[in-house]
């Protein structure tokens, strides 16, 4: 008896002390990898000319940003990248990676753009499965002409690790829109759906941005008898 409580005691620490080192050791990794790439930065000085203070390298490499974009947002400073990106454009492989890169950082980090800014629902990889996604774009031209409904470009993030996944067209109709934050999807999606928030469905966010769009892709719908999960069976 006495063995029993003490295993189930011991059992019980253990799994708390990991509870609470587990998120810091993570953490701590994080931030160390972080400063060390920030850090870098001080390869721009001279050897001999290097301070020996914890963390100069990342306040260097913070400075370094804030100064080019200063200098991206002024005229001269636009002539001169753009000089520099259309010799990068000359070399094959340096222009596909580079090109590549630089249409994604403006899609994510731009004001007027809906990329990653709301986590939806949609039903992947199948009819009845649930999957949290992120919409990335609305693609326009070939892929809207011969899909049948208004659909939207989705990022399906794997778990434990977010950073991989899949893309797919989903009908905008058949998209459910949650509240929750990104980051909150994030953590949900991270700690394998342990970490959840309360969440309620809302209205399709990008309808301000474009409601034409919206009410073609309700209307397209309608006519063909409403969403799949609307239909009677």
């Amino acid at each position: 008896m006495f063995r029993t409580r003490l295993q189930s005691l011991l059992r019980r620490w253990f799994v708390a002390g990991l509870l609470v080192w587990l998120p810091l050791g993570a953490t701590f990794l994080v931030v160390r990898v972080l400063a060390g790439v920030l850090d870098t930065s001080l390869i721009l000085v001279p050897t001999d000319w290097r301070p020996a203070i914890p963390g100069i390298g990342i306040a260097l490499s913070l400075l370094v940003i804030l100064l080019t974009g200063a200098l991206a947002a002024n005229f001269i400073g636009r002539r001169a990248l753009g000089w520099g990106e259309s010799l990068l454009n000359r070399i094959p492989l340096v222009r596909s990676v580079y090109g590549g890169i630089k249409k994604l950082t403006e899609t994510v980090f731009s004001e007027n753009s809906t990329a990653f800014r709301q986590p939806i629902l949609i039903q992947y990889p199948r009819k009845g499965i649930w999957s949290i996604a992120f919409v990335t774009s609305e693609p326009t031209g070939e892929i809207q002409d011969k899909t049948e409904h208004t659909v939207l470009t989705c990022f399906v993030p794997t778990t434990p690790n977010p950073t991989s996944g899949f893309i797919v067209m989903v009908p905008r109709a058949e998209v459910t829109w949650l509240d929750m934050t990104v980051e909150e999807a994030m953590r949900l999606i991270i700690s394998l759906g342990v970490v959840a928030p309360d969440v309620i469905a809302k209205k399709d966010p990008l309808a301000a941005i474009d409601p034409v769009s919206t009410a073609e892709a309700a209307h397209t719908d309608a006519d063909r008898g409403g969403t799949e999960s609307e239909r009677p069976r």
